[in-house]
């Protein structure tokens, strides 16, 4: 018999580090090569991971809830020695060094009255009557990059009970430390202050927040924060599109395998307007406008939890139709079958929503940080509209969608937003009845 060390596996590109969910496994429990051991989740996403050997656990390193970096041991599998080929035998860790190892881990530093100032450019914050705790590795971090325990005392935390994670400061410095030159609240008693209201918050039943919806409340709360919102909205004439999509959406299965919904063609449509204005597809970086290389399409999708999560379409203006479909409907099923990875969630550079799909007419979106506009697309329905014929103005029965486009005014003035959502709409308008499949 021998002994496997279980590590963390690489989650995704960007991933550095993962939180346990929940083991499926005990000490003492058989368990075989490619069952599921455990699930972790990341910022972004849960994910179920599977064994890579057969074996007995022996031993488990870290409890549900502790957040653990990618390639740490976290487990002991006892085998027959078979291993794979492809999985190189390590020495595993003494059982005595694990108490030491995660008590250098586990050591915080309580910041109660912040000491250190900020940069002269600037002014600390004012911190709340609670205390903070700050891990090692956070401290050293704001050191190099001169925040102060003030500064971070004010950086949205989505650890464990609140705690501070790196990838916490690494967004903050990120989205250009929006909260660094902020004036205290104690010395300016004109300043405007939250106030502390009683509200009658009424009886029933409670429900908990689970973690992808506390995400969720953090990150609109965060973007309404960073970004001055304005919306512009715009309606459109789909009527061409929805005829040659209800005539070729038989054959376009039959031919490719593929459903062909209108998240591809509405994609599609999106990718040629950002081409025609690509300022759109940025993100802001301190007093620097990220102009994007790729241009690559979120979609909010709704999970079986009724949770949002934006599966991304990488290089949506270099894939054809065909391609654009098979991608689409891969995210969509991954999405509804909760099995969404890292990967398929990160580097969206726009989004869109289709918010016609829940009956919606038309929508005011949230950004999606750190992106500078997001789409929302409302329901088509049929009404009757005035048009322009050989014979003169005419009723006729139309299917008409509202657009609306939200646009962070920092960087993104109302021409830009304006024309943006207005070429898009032209491009739905403008669809080729006599397109080929």
């Amino acid at each position: 018999m021998s002994k496997f060390e279980f590590k963390m596996p690489k989650l995704g590109e960007s991933i550095t580090e993962a939180a346990i969910i929940t083991w499926f496994k005990n000490v003492g429990d058989t368990v075989e090569q490619d069952e599921m051991l455990l699930e972790v989740a990341t910022d972004k996403v849960d994910s179920e991971v599977p064994s890579s050997v057969t074996g007995v656990v022996e031993e488990i390193r870290y409890k549900a809830n502790e957040v653990i970096k990618i390639g740490e041991t976290i487990a002991i599998i006892k085998t027959d020695g078979k291993v794979s080929a492809s999985k190189k035998k390590e020495t595993p860790l003494k059982v005595e060094e694990k108490p030491q190892v995660k008590q250098k881990e586990n050591k915080k530093r309580t910041v109660s009255k912040p000491s250190i100032s900020m940069p002269s450019s600037g002014t600390s914050f004012t911190v709340s009557n609670e205390d903070r705790f700050f891990s090692p590795l956070v401290i050293s971090i704001a050191k190099q990059h001169h925040i102060s325990f003030e500064e971070l005392a004010r950086i949205p935390a989505t650890g464990k009970e609140g705690r501070l994670r790196k990838s916490d400061v690494f967004n903050y410095i990120e989205e250009g430390r929006p909260y660094q030159f902020a004036q205290p609240m104690l010395q300016d008693p004109t300043a405007y202050r939250i106030p502390q209201l009683n509200f009658d918050k009424g009886k029933g039943k409670i429900v908990e927040m689970d973690r992808m919806r506390q995400m969720i409340a953090d990150h609109m709360v965060y973007s309404k924060h960073t970004s001055p919102h304005v919306t512009a909205y715009v309606e459109a004439d789909l009527t061409n599109m929805v005829n040659w999509r209800n005539k070729h959406k038989k054959a376009f299965q039959e031919k490719y395998g593929e459903r062909l919904t209108f998240t591809p063609l509405f994609v599609e449509a999106v990718a040629k307007a950002i081409k025609d204005f690509p300022n759109i597809n940025a993100s802001v970086d301190g007093k620097n406008i990220i102009v994007k290389d790729d241009i690559n399409i979120g979609m909010a999708t709704a999970l079986p939890s009724g949770n949002l999560i934006v599966p991304v379409v990488r290089n949506a203006d270099s894939k054809n139709l065909q391609e654009l479909a098979a991608n689409v409907n891969d995210l969509a099923e991954k999405a509804r079958d909760n099995n969404l990875k890292a990967d398929d969630i990160q580097g969206s550079t726009f989004t869109i929503s289709n918010v016609g799909t829940f009956g919606s007419v038309m929508g005011t979106p949230i950004i999606n940080q750190p992106e500078v506009a997001i789409l929302a697309l409302g329901i088509i329905k049929k009404r009757p509209e005035v048009i322009e014929t050989e014979k003169g103005d005419e009723i006729a029965i139309r299917s008409m969608m509202y657009l609306s486009l939200s646009f962070d005014h920092r960087v993104v003035d109302g021409f830009l937003g304006g024309s943006f959502v207005r070429r898009v709409a032209d491009y739905f308008e403008q669809f080729d009845v006599d397109r080929k499949i």
